[in-house]
Formats: C-alpha cells, structure tokens, sequence
C-alpha cells in the first residue's frame, strides 16, 4: 500500500486526488504532443497549440508548488 501512497503524500494529495492530477496533466500532455504532431505535418494547422499547453502546463504547476509551500511553512513573531 506504500507503493501507491507515499509519493501523493509527500504532494499533499490522496491517491484519489494524485490520480486525478496526474491524469489530468497527462490527457493536456497527450493533446498537445498530438497537436504538435500534426502540426509538423500541417503546419498551418495548431500553430500555438503545443507552446500554449506546455506554458498552461507550467503555470499550473508552479502555482500548485507555491500554495504548497505556502501551507508548509511557519511564521513566526517576535
């Protein structure tokens, strides 16, 4: 059981929840390698498209690491 909960933990997740991220980042990834692909073939078709979901991809990302280390830290007063 480890195996499948030790790694969303150390994200702040729930399998549940890890489950529906990464799934959710992968079919984004998917979409936009296939656009690119088909864009190398028709280069007048999906022109951003792959650029545009790397840089949504990576917007999400840092946003969810900084909430996160905004709820890990501590303030503290003197």
């Amino acid at each position: 059981m480890k195996l499948f909960t030790q790694h969303p933990a150390s994200v702040g997740e729930s399998y549940t929840e890890h489950l529906g991220v990464a799934s959710h980042f992968g079919l984004r990834m998917i979409g936009g390698g296939v656009a690119a692909l088909i864009h190398g073939v028709l280069p007048f078709l999906f022109t951003t498209t792959g650029s545009r979901t790397i840089t949504a991809l990576h917007a999400e990302i840092v946003a969810k690491r900084a909430h996160e280390t905004e709820q890990r830290s501590v303030e503290f007063v003197i």
